[in-house]
């Protein structure tokens, strides 16, 4: 049975385990919730061992073999630009949606009073005034990281992806003889990574079942029903993006048939899904993208652990939908100068989030900051966070590998999804 079938099978039986135990169901002080988070944390603790040397010996290897700083520049420009553009319109639709919706009106009123908002609206509202988005300028600080080790041991991807870019393109301004020793190092750094990555990955089913039972058994269905409309609003932003935009963006930039693309990506959707994290996905998402999608390690290599880090549609459409909807539950109107702020600021410290569960929260706590609501909103939407991060990953995942096959097939790799 191939593996997406079988983590497909495990997410059904988990689901299925976390609503008939429960997390107190157990034999004395034993619990199944206390072997489901097991399962799940040393399946994540083993994907994201991966994560650093992956992420340096692909970015590295990706930028030493293109042998030209034309080349890079090219293939760096197009991915920006495709990653920028995705997560623009990823915002603009969580945004239009929530204006349509207004989740955090019931009846015409604010659900201030009923979720227990305490902040007094005289006070909320004056924090809008004079509010800039100077506050997130520290995002672009990670780039340079002041010490690499501790960058990596930090989880800071934004100053490792930095140096590896840096290292990788130095690599090829040295003499003929440690180039080829590095490189040498290097690749084979790769392939070792990759062989541990399959390995990592015939356990994914019983760790996919552990992590998706642990939340089941925790919230239960229940989690969905007090915010009911804001949990769809974001649901449905996040549908519109992934099975609307992107299946365009497939067909007409990159000239590929979006069904063939999300047969190559399923294993790493439901991964993303169940982790909620892009970066523990990352190795699995390479090997769909380049033995499932035809893509190759030069372009994917680049494109990827780039995407990992600065591309988060989901991440950014969520975090658009979140501050609108604190703001209409305290009963406050947001013009078009303060709606254009929250689209600015989502879009830059998605940028900076990492790509680990619930990362997104911090994201949200600075843009409330930056227009001038109460933290205390970010209490609203954590019932049903846990359940739309494992949905924005996913968007967040597949937006990445939709960007690695255009550009594939931009750089003239025909053979991109024509085999499958």
């Amino acid at each position: 049975m191939k593996l997406h079938w079988q983590i497909f099978i495990a997410i059904g039986l988990a689901i299925i385990a976390g609503i008939a135990t429960g997390e107190e169901a157990g034999i004395g002080s034993f619990t199944f919730y206390d072997v489901y988070v097991f399962l799940g944390t040393l399946f994540l603790n083993a994907l994201k061992m991966l994560i650093v040397p992956l992420i340096l010996s692909s970015i590295i290897c990706g930028i030493a073999n293109m042998g030209n700083l034309g080349g890079l520049g090219r293939l760096g420009g197009k991915t920006i630009t495709y990653y920028l553009s995705t997560s623009l319109v990823a915002i603009l639709i969580g945004l239009v949606l929530v204006n349509i919706v207004e989740p955090g009106l019931i009846a015409g009123e604010p659900v201030r009073d009923r979720v227990g908002l305490t902040e007094d609206i005289t006070e909320v509202a004056s924090k809008l005034e004079g509010k800039g988005a100077a506050d997130i300028t520290g995002i672009f600080l990670r780039m340079v990281p002041t010490n690499i080790v501790a960058a990596a041991a930090n989880g800071q991807m934004l100053g490792l992806i930095f140096f590896g870019l840096l290292f990788g393109y130095f690599m090829t301004q040295i003499i003929e003889q440690r180039k080829t020793v590095l490189l040498t190092f290097w690749n084979a750094v790769l392939d070792v990574m990759m062989k541990m990555t399959d390995w990592v990955m015939k356990f994914a089913p019983i760790g996919v079942f552990g992590l998706v039972a642990k939340v089941v058994a925790s919230t239960g269905l229940a989690a969905f029903l007090p915010l009911a409309y804001f949990f769809f609003t974001v649901l449905g932003a996040l549908v519109i993006h992934m099975f609307g935009v992107m299946p365009l963006v497939l067909k007409y930039l990159g000239g590929v048939k979006p069904l063939r693309h999300y047969k190559a990506m399923t294993p790493a959707l439901l991964t993303s899904f169940s982790t909620s994290s892009s970066s523990a996905t990352l190795p699995i998402t390479l090997e769909c993208v380049e033995k499932n999608a035809g893509v190759s390690n030069r372009t994917s290599s680049f494109v990827l652990p780039l995407g990992a880090t600065i591309n988060m549609d989901g991440t950014a459409l969520y975090e658009c939908v979140a501050a609108m909807f604190i703001a209409q539950a305290y009963g406050l109107s947001l013009g078009f100068t303060e709606q254009f702020l929250i689209v600015l600021t989502a879009l830059v410290t998605s940028i900076g989030v990492a790509g680990i569960p619930a990362a997104s929260l911090v994201a949200i706590s600075i843009i409330l900051v930056t227009i001038g609501l109460p933290l205390e909103g970010i209490g609203l939407i954590l019932a049903v966070d846990r359940v739309l991060d494992m949905c924005r990953t996913s968007v967040n995942v597949f937006s990445d590998s939709c960007g690695a096959v255009i550009i594939a097939r931009s750089e003239g790799e025909d053979q991109v999804l024509q085999s499958k």
